[in-house]
């Protein structure tokens, strides 16, 4: 039998991610975000993308599959990627009217940054004092000095650490400890979407020895799996839940199939809100299963995951002159 180890701390804060479920529209971008501070989330975050942004690389064009049937990388052609991404592409205004948008309906701003150069500006954006928050994709975790430029311009940073290994990890923490910021590591698998089979829930606990807070960002697939992974994660004392938002139906926005809805996110800030004995019986009751999803501490990546970290690592980068400056680089972008 297992046993909940994890100490409770207080209610988890609700992250809901935005994406571009906007499509690249202010008026949706609003509306959701709203929706959001209605249906009971506590940060609502963005992401600093700019299609300008993207990086030209010869091996994704076609993808490689090896004689033996192998995928060695993913097939995205840049020309279609970056076609996609422009009809997206929020202006430099749009992220201002974000934060103050979110400051007025009275949930907390987050933005995740994509791109070393696009660290000033999101950095300037109309903050409330002492409360610049940033987020670190999974694939950035590792991105040692695009961390030390965030942590010395933000005021916490939650850092996703999906396909991160393990030394990686260690060494994003140490980094982040020495900024003196508050600081949070996410759990999180990088397959879009991922089963419950898949999500090794149990890694929450094991991040505990390297940050104060700890959280899972959660890819599930909304139609299949609701938000069954997000409420054990609650349960197993998670400081932080994301889930991608939507108020436009699943099939209209790329990231729709991992989206909740407003009465989905509603359902899990009532969870969440239960006692943790509360929560306990909610879930033996509605999720007997749930156990499937602890599996391991020191899970391996799957293969999915590898070639994704392949591919979306690297996928943004900063113009320098007439080349590119990748995140990890020791480079200055400016």
């Amino acid at each position: 039998m297992y046993r909940i180890s994890v100490c409770r701390r207080g209610m988890a804060r609700i992250i809901v991610e935005v994406c571009q479920n906007h499509k690249g529209d202010r008026a949706i971008l609003s509306e959701m975000i709203a929706a959001a501070k209605d249906a009971g989330a506590d940060i609502v975050k963005g992401q600093v993308i700019f299609s300008s942004d993207l990086v030209p690389r010869e091996r994704f064009e076609s993808g490689i599959v090896e004689t033996n049937g192998v995928q060695k990388a993913i097939q995205r052609p840049f020309g279609v990627e970056q076609a996609r991404l422009s009809a997206l592409d929020l202006a430099e205004d749009d992220y201002r009217f974000f934060v103050e948008e979110c400051r007025r309906v009275g949930v907390a701003p987050m933005l995740a940054v994509f791109s070393r150069s696009r660290i000033p500006l999101t950095a300037s954006l109309p903050w409330a004092e002492g409360e610049k928050m940033a987020k670190v994709p999974s694939y950035d975790c590792a991105s040692f000095p695009m961390l030390k430029e965030l942590a010395t311009a933000f005021d916490r940073l939650i850092v996703s650490t999906g396909a991160t290994f393990d030394d990686e990890i260690r060494k994003a923490a140490e980094i982040l400890r020495s900024s003196r910021k508050p600081y949070a590591l996410l759990h999180c698998v990088t397959s879009y979407p991922n089963t419950l089979a898949m999500a090794n829930l149990s890694r929450i606990k094991w991040l505990r020895q390297f940050a104060p807070q700890v959280g899972w960002s959660d890819h599930t697939l909304v139609e299949r799996d609701g938000i069954q992974a997000a409420k054990v994660a609650i349960m197993l004392g998670a400081d932080y839940i994301e889930r991608h938002f939507t108020i436009l139906p699943a099939g209209d926005t790329k990231d729709g199939p991992v989206s909740i809805t407003p009465e989905l996110l509603r359902e899990l800030a009532h969870f969440n809100r239960m006692s943790r004995d509360g929560q306990k019986a909610a879930v033996e009751k509605d999720i007997p299963d749930w156990r499937l999803m602890l599996g391991s501490q020191d899970r391996p990546m799957t293969w999915v995951e590898m070639l994704n970290r392949d591919y979306y690592r690297g996928r943004f980068g900063s113009r320098v002159g007439s080349g590119w400056v990748q995140n990890w680089d020791d480079r200055q972008v400016a």
